[in-house]
């Protein structure tokens, strides 16, 4: 298993798919099968009984998993895709916007 460069609350941006172009923040991130749940991007209809939550039941939009790979960390400062450098700042690891340089 590797070391994934998107974490939880990151804002990205879809490079490839469908949902090409779209922006959102990461809601969670699934390490062992390299996808991620992003807001607003790749969304599926699910059928529901009525339960708890929804009373009525039906249709429910939400969002599906989708690839790292088809995802870019968005820079801060210029609000761009950019890829993701790492950096010892003393005892510390951050990561870093290849892009601009700026800490995440």
């Amino acid at each position: 298993m590797s070391k994934l460069h998107i974490k939880k609350g990151d804002t990205v941006q879809v490079l490839a798919g469908e949902d090409r172009g779209k922006q959102g923040r990461v809601l969670s991130v699934n390490a062992e099968k390299q996808r991620a749940i992003v807001e607003g991007v790749n969304m599926v209809t699910k059928h529901t009984k009525p339960n708890a939550k929804h009373p009525q039941g039906g249709r429910i939009q939400m969002e599906a998993p989708i690839h790292i790979s088809n995802l870019s960390l968005l820079d801060p400062k210029s609000g761009k895709p950019t890829r993701v450098g790492y950096r010892m700042e003393g005892e510390k690891k951050v990561r870093f916007a290849k892009k601009s340089g700026e800490e995440i």
